[in-house]
């Protein structure tokens, strides 16, 4: 079982309220197993961000780096943008 440490921490009375109620509804065994999920729950939509911002963002900056033509000047990516929206609506 991996070590615990207690904190004491201030929450916003409408958090307060959300993670009292999680509690209470039996899906968390305690508040603490509520904190415990909301902080899983974070690490894993950063781990997310940061596969991303490796895998995906650097390598296209990378590309645009090594030729400035792949890119689009801002209105290209606004007249382009404008052309998405009006297909979806």
């Amino acid at each position: 079982m991996a070590a615990t440490q207690k904190l004491s921490i201030s929450l916003p009375k409408e958090q307060a309220d959300l993670v009292q109620k999680l509690a209470d509804s039996g899906r968390y065994a305690s508040v603490s197993a509520v904190i415990s999920d909301g902080l899983r729950v974070l690490q894993a939509r950063d781990a997310a961000m940061e596969k991303w911002l490796r895998e995906e963002v650097i390598p296209a900056y990378e590309e645009l780096r090594a030729d400035p033509t792949k890119g689009l000047t801002t209105d290209q990516a606004r007249t382009e943008l404008a052309r998405r929206r009006k297909r979806r609506a």
